[in-house]
C-alpha cells in the first residue's frame, strides 16, 4: 500500500491556524500523507504576526531534498516565501526534481495585514517561481499585485483577471473571491491546460474564523492533485472542502482575533 504524498513548503504559524500547521491538518484531513519544509518561523496568533525568523536557505533546500529523495512526493504546495534568495532556492529544487503537481499560494500579506514578503522578492516570485507551478491560488489583493495594480472591485472582473494572470505566469489560476462584498461568492478557476473557465460558487458565511483559509484551500488542491484528480475536478473538490471547513468552524470561539477553520470537520 502507498500513501498519496504532499510536501508543503511554507512558514510555521505558532497559533496553528495558518501556514505549515494548517497545511498538515488539511493534507491529513484530505486523506494524504503530509511532509514539510519550513521556510520561516512566525510569532503569530489569532491577532496577527508580530515577528518572523527566517530559516537559512541551505536548511530549506536540505529539507526539500531529504523529503523527496527518501519519501517522494505526488504534489507540492508552496506558501510563504519571504525573500528572493528563498524563491531562487525553491526554483532550483523544482527544476532538480521535476514535480508536476505544484500548487503555489502567493502569500504576500497576512489576514491581519502584516506584510510577509520583501518587496524585492515579488519580481522574482512573478518571473521565476509562478511559471513553475501547475496552479496558483491568489486572493484578490494578491492578484492585484501580480497584475501590476489592476483593481478588481466586482465579481464580473474576475474571469478576465484569472485569464490575464494565467497568460502572465503560464499556469492555471484559482482566483478567490472572498475579499469582495457580495453575499454570493464565485471563485474563478481558469484551467490553462484546457483553456476553460470554471465558476466555483458559495454563499458568504458570517464568521470571523477565516484565518488560514488561503493555506487551507491551496493544500486541499494539492492533496486532490496528489490523489490523481483532473485539474477542474480537484479545484471543485478543494473549494468544497474549504467551504465546509469554514461552515463547521464558524461558531467556535478561540483566541481574540481571526480564528481558524475546522480542518477535521469530517471526523469530529
Amino acid at each position: 500500500m502507498k500513501y498519496n504524498r504532499v510536501l508543503t513548503i511554507a512558514g510555521s504559524d505558532s497559533g496553528g491556524g495558518a501556514g505549515i500547521q494548517a497545511d498538515i491538518k488539511t493534507i491529513s484531513a484530505c486523506g494524504c500523507y503530509a511532509a514539510s519544509a519550513i521556510t520561516a518561523i512566525t510569532v503569530q496568533n489569532t491577532l496577527g504576526v508580530t515577528g518572523v525568523h527566517p530559516v537559512p536557505v541551505e536548511i530549506i533546500e536540505q529539507q526539500i531534498a531529504a523529503v523527496i529523495e527518501d519519501i517522494g512526493v505526488d504534489a507540492i504546495k508552496i506558501g510563504m516565501l519571504h525573500s528572493s534568495q528563498v524563491i531562487e532556492c525553491i526554483c532550483r529544487q523544482l527544476d532538480r526534481f521535476q514535480i508536476k503537481n505544484v500548487v503555489i499560494d502567493p502569500v504576500m500579506v497576512s489576514t491581519s495585514g502584516h506584510r510577509l514578503i520583501e518587496e524585492s522578492a515579488i519580481t522574482s516570485l512573478i518571473s521565476d517561481l509562478l511559471p513553475r507551478a501547475r496552479v496558483i491560488t491568489p486572493n484578490i489583493p494578491e492578484a492585484e499585485i501580480l497584475l501590476d495594480g489592476v483593481k478588481l472591485e466586482c465579481q464580473s472582473a474576475l474571469p478576465d483577471a484569472a485569464k490575464m494572470l494565467a497568460e502572465k505566469t503560464n499556469t492555471s489560476v484559482l482566483l478567490k473571491a472572498g475579499h469582495l462584498t457580495e453575499e454570493k461568492l464565485v471563485d474563478i478557476f481558469y484551467d490553462a491546460e484546457e483553456g476553460k473557465i470554471y465558476e466555483l460558487p458559495s454563499v458568504r458565511i458570517n464568521t470571523k474564523n477565516t484565518h488560514g483559509t488561503g493555506c487551507t484551500m491551496s493544500s486541499a488542491l494539492a492533496s486532490m492533485l496528489a490523489k490523481g484528480m483532473e485539474l477542474s475536478v480537484a479545484a471543485a473538490a478543494a473549494k468544497n472542502y474549504i467551504n465546509e471547513a469554514i461552515i463547521a468552524g464558524a461558531d467556535y470561539e478561540i483566541g481574540h482575533g481571526f480564528g481558524p477553520v475546522k480542518h477535521f470537520y469530517k471526523y469530529w
